[in-house]
């Protein structure tokens, strides 16, 4: 028996895994799902709410993803395995078990076990648990499964590469295709085609490809597609997606839950030194943010892919570095390269496709923020306009919505972030306060308050969605009424983009000037205000350029929103 047990990346721990010897001497798993529920609500096919006022997945369909794991991970080499799974709600009633069940396909073959069946006889609770006709496993047995290296099916690894390869939100135009033409001349140097086991060629030292580009430069389109032709045509190099960003990792399992074997193929970041020695190609994302620990030049875990990977593609944005403790360059990485005596090419993606294909725009943010500010005069394709005020940026964020469109505001750091809420809670806390101020003496002061995304799924309790957890905010449903901050919109895009920049960032005397008291990130409150200022201009550059048709501005800060009122063209009616 086996408890925790973790599948390759430590993506899923399944909370108790039994082996045994079937009749015939072939393996049989049984996966045990514990649970310590009393009770549940049914919200459909694949959600139930707890007593607590949690969504959380349906157990029955939690642990049969877990068995289709087993099925679909299993190398040619590794013995035949029979998987069963079994739900185990040890303080609920019979009654609340069989409503667990109702509904469930048939098809699903995962008992659930309640408090009533387990005070049964041992021999009764031996078949319930799918393991009364097993037998302990020998020595032998035991060690050829420890032994298993998991790893996914040529069919998995086929399926989700055509989905990859296929959705439109990854499609490649211009330089992204010129750069996907030549990672694929490279992949088929490096490394084994379909059907082969080993690299052919003088190129069997591998290489290490970074690919770098300003925000919509394409740079994720480019990284999931190229995973899905790694797939589909060298299966045998185990390729895998690794970003740091959980919201970004979080977007690319919601688009292949449809293969619920899938999700070991986006192993966690933490996990990049472990997938380095076993992938043969790995896509990392957003590599701009793999954490340094304290150590000067390449991250240790970065520099064992360097090392190790046969064909590693990296791809980063210098300009993305929001805190300390982050910042890899491509200089370090070709450097470490070389001195491994590994091929190195580098690749940059100079279009701009978020932004209605606007360069001018990046460009004048990149002026604002790095450069010498410059008034907007406007650009065909794409509008930016300053909001007067937060309930006006409100007003514009519903009305898109309402149109149809998505939108969203983010904010800086300012204000604090309840992570918990009470039991049974319909809404989020209002954590975010500004003032406006007023000109008028009859006129009294307004405060506009607003929630951060939800830590977790906020649920109304009909079970509708009233806000998404704050990884899917920026795509899913009840998004628009939450604010945005840096570590849940970098990486994504949506229509509309309404950014609040805080008090944390001001303008004054012909400069920016930074403020690290007004941040509510611990790690950045300590830096001196020249130290902070560069984190704090990446971060609103990231915040400025999420929006691929319009931007909406609004400063905290009345010197501020002053200097972007005379760089800003009033925005066009409506």
């Amino acid at each position: 028996m086996y408890l925790e047990y973790g599948t390759p990346g430590g993506s899923r721990r399944l909370d108790a895994l039994l082996v045994g010897a079937g009749p015939g001497g072939m393996l049989r798993l049984v996966i045990v799902e514990l649970k310590q529920w009393q009770t549940c609500r049914i919200l459909d096919g694949d959600r139930v709410m707890r007593s607590d006022g949690l969504v959380t997945a349906h157990p029955v369909y939690q642990v049969a993803a877990y068995r289709s794991f087993f099925q679909h991970w299993r190398p040619k080499d590794a013995p035949e395995l029979d998987v069963r799974a079994v739900v185990v709600l040890h303080n609920a009633t019979s009654a609340e078990g069989a409503r667990l069940l109702a509904g469930v396909g048939a098809d699903a073959g995962v008992p659930v076990l309640t408090a009533g069946d387990l005070r049964g006889p041992a021999g009764s609770l031996a078949e319930l648990l799918h393991c009364g006709d097993l037998a302990a496993p020998d020595a032998g047995q035991v060690e050829v499964f420890e032994h298993v290296r998991w790893e996914p099916s040529s069919r998995l690894l086929d399926h989700v590469g055509s989905d990859l390869e296929g959705n439109s939100t990854f499609a490649l135009v211009g330089d992204q295709q010129d750069a996907f033409v030549r990672i694929r001349a490279a992949a088929a140097h490096h490394l084994p085609a379909h059907g082969e086991d080993t690299v052919q060629g003088a190129g069997g030292a591998g290489a290490v490809i970074t690919v770098s580009g300003g925000p919509g430069s394409g740079k994720t389109a480019l990284a999931v597609r190229l995973l899905g032709r790694l797939m589909r045509v060298h299966p045998a190099t185990r390729p895998r997606f690794i970003t740091p960003s959980g919201t970004l990792r979080a977007h690319l399992l919601d688009a292949v839950r449809g293969h619920s074997a899938a999700r070991e193929l986006f192993p966690a970041a933490g996990s990049l030194r472990s997938t380095a020695l076993q992938a043969g190609a790995l896509v990392i994302d957003e590599a701009q943010r793999i954490k340094r620990s304290g150590a000067h030049g390449l991250p240790s875990d970065l520099a064992a892919v360097v090392e190790h990977v046969a064909l590693a593609v990296i791809f980063l944005d210098e300009r993305q570095v929001i805190r300390p403790d982050e910042g890899t360059t491509v200089e370090e990485i070709r450097t470490a390269a070389r001195r491994l005596g590994r091929v190195h090419h580098h690749l940059e993606l100079a279009g701009s496709f978020r932004c209605s294909g606007s360069a001018a725009y990046t460009t004048w943010v990149d002026a604002l923020l790095y450069g010498r500010p410059v008034r907007w005069i406007g650009h065909t394709g794409y509008d930016l306009g300053l909001a007067e005020d937060p309930f006006a940026l409100q007003r514009w964020t519903e009305q898109a919505t309402a149109a149809g469109h998505s939108a969203r505001t983010t904010a800086g750091f300012c204000w604090p972030w309840t992570r918990t809420r009470p039991r049974g809670a319909a809404t989020l806390p209002l954590d975010i306060s500004i003032d406006v101020p007023t000109t008028d003496p009859a006129v009294p002061l307004r405060t506009w308050r607003a929630a951060w995304n939800a830590a977790t799924a906020l649920t109304d309790p009909d079970g509708l969605p009233l806000a998404p957890n704050s990884q899917l905010w920026a795509t899913h449903t009840g998004g628009h009424q939450q604010i945005g901050c840096i570590y849940t919109a970098q990486g994504l895009e949506y229509h509309h983009a309404g950014v609040i920049i805080g008090p944390d960032l001001t303008w004054a005397n012909g400069r920016w000037h930074a403020h690290p008291e007004e941040s509510r990130d611990k790690d950045l409150r300590h830096l001196t205000p020249d130290q902070y200022l560069r984190y704090a201009l990446n971060t609103y550059r990231v915040l400025l350029t999420r929006g691929t048709h319009t931007t909406r501005i609004h400063a905290t800060d009345t010197g501020t929103q002053r200097f972007l009122d005379q760089l800003i063209s009033p925005a066009p009616a409506g």
